[in-house]
């Protein structure tokens, strides 16, 4: 298996696609970076955040991120061991790949081309039963399903400034009125506002910021009802409702199938 190279080591081989296996220990962070290439950033276990100047994805198990070229990015694992495979892909491939960054759901015919690639030499024969699943690989990840996993956050303004500060301390029962005094703006221009800034509604918006800053202190063992009540969850119902209904599954047994290798699935 190709694995725990650096960019400088893979980005120059003449070969549309390259597959990489890097794993990480818990709690490790790699600074804002860019490839010339694009980028399929896969977890085969563990959790990982990955941050652009757009916004945060979270990206679970058996989900990837995909991260257009030359987009500034950074990632960090959630408390957990972080296993990854990574696809860097020429620009010019393939047409249609998409041009946001974006999680999607790895599908059973995608991982195990994806794992078939990892075995591959890096300067496979582009001719061969080596090109036939890369091409095969890279019609596939035209088509894998979207998931609802990134926290958006607007371009600038006094909006994006507190989304930004809302995201480091959320608040599940913040409101629009509350977030409409401090902007001094109506309710109905500062909906129109957020849904244009970040494509989803307050609501969904504010539960996404609340999981995203669960998501490593649950990953590093911190009990989940402290992690609930910390956020501002009247109850570890109200706060375990909310995470089944991104994740799957009640933050326990998350975690606990995440462990054991099995990976719930989040809603669509």
């Amino acid at each position: 298996m190709v694995r725990n190279i650096s960019v400088a080591e893979y980005e120059a081989v003449p070969r549309a696609v390259l597959a990489v296996g890097n794993d990480y220990p818990a709690g490790y962070e790699k600074a804002p970076h860019k490839h010339r290439r694009g980028q399929l950033l896969y977890a085969t276990s563990g959790v990982m955040l990955v941050g652009t100047g757009s916004g945060t994805w979270l990206v679970p198990p058996e989900q990837a991120v995909w991260i257009p070229p030359w987009t500034l990015h950074s990632m960090r694992s959630t408390g957990m061991p972080l296993g990854t495979r990574n696809l860097f892909i020429e620009p010019d491939a393939i047409e249609g790949l998409p041009e946001d960054c974006r999680v999607v759901k790895i599908t059973p015919l995608m991982r195990a081309l994806v794992l078939e690639a990892v075995d591959l030499p890096l300067e496979y024969d582009a001719d061969g039963r080596g090109g036939l699943i890369m091409n095969l690989l890279l019609h596939e990840l035209r088509s894998l399903p979207v998931q609802p996993m990134n926290l958006p956050m607007p371009v600038s303004g006094p909006l994006s400034d507190l989304c930004h500060e809302f995201a480091l301390a959320p608040d599940p029962h913040a409101t629009i009125d509350d977030w409409c005094r401090r902007l001094a703006m109506s309710r109905r221009s500062f909906t129109r506002a957020f849904r244009a800034g970040t494509g989803i509604s307050f609501a969904q918006w504010r539960q996404r910021a609340c999981l995203f800053a669960a998501m490593p202190r649950l990953g590093q063992g911190e009990p989940v009802t402290r992690v609930a009540l910390d956020l501002g969850y009247d109850s570890v119902a109200a706060f375990t409702t909310m995470f089944r209904r991104l994740l799957g599954e009640a933050p326990s047994r998350y975690f606990r199938q995440v462990a054991d290798g099995h990976w719930p699935a989040a809603e669509a």
